[in-house]
């Protein structure tokens, strides 16, 4: 087993799946490091870093392009743009990517959420998504979601996301997760 204190944990801070991956990194002692930025709501307060508007701006995304790729319409409200641009510092920091939500029919990953699993795809980073509503593991594969078996942590450096409307299969995947890797 891996000694957890090695670890870091890169993430939102945000209610829901955030939150409760932040609370397995304390319960196991991994480091946690939460993005955020001036004006977001937070649940997690440790390792809370709030990101400057240059550090916001260094990871800029184009709304057309994000749209485009993920095949829906995301609002334009400064604060949406925020959310995605701290997504970016999430994934750019972890070397594998865990994330709670429901995959789409179109291979998408539902809501912002979503944005965090296409990023991680552009920047070819192992990528795993719990889908509640099919309740297991899929991760992508070249081109393609695969359903595979219950994944561990391995990199030291790790990025989890997802949906606020966690429920109980995905609060459950988040502890076996922690309970196999550590």
């Amino acid at each position: 087993m891996s000694n957890p204190k090695e670890f870091i944990l890169y993430s939102g801070g945000a209610s829901g799946t955030e939150s409760e991956f932040g609370v397995n990194a304390e319960k196991y002692g991994l480091q946690e490091v939460n993005y955020s930025f001036e004006g977001h709501q937070n649940a997690r307060q440790r390792g809370l870093r709030v990101l400057t508007e240059k550090e916001l701006e260094s990871k800029d995304v184009s709304l057309t392009y994000v749209s485009k790729l993920m095949n829906r319409n995301f609002t334009r409200a400064p604060i949406f743009r925020k959310v995605l641009q701290s997504i970016c510092w999430q994934v750019n920091s972890g070397h594998e990517i865990f994330i709670i939500g429901n995959i789409l029919d179109d291979g998408t990953v539902k809501g912002g959420t979503g944005w965090g699993a296409e990023f991680a795809k552009i920047c070819n980073k192992p990528l795993f998504v719990f889908s509640q509503d099919k309740e297991c593991w899929f991760t992508w594969e070249k081109d393609n979601w695969a359903k595979c078996g219950d994944p561990k942590i391995t990199h030291r450096h790790f990025t989890a996301t997802g949906t606020r409307f966690l429920e109980d299969c995905g609060r459950k995947a988040i502890e076996k997760l922690f309970a196999d890797s550590f």
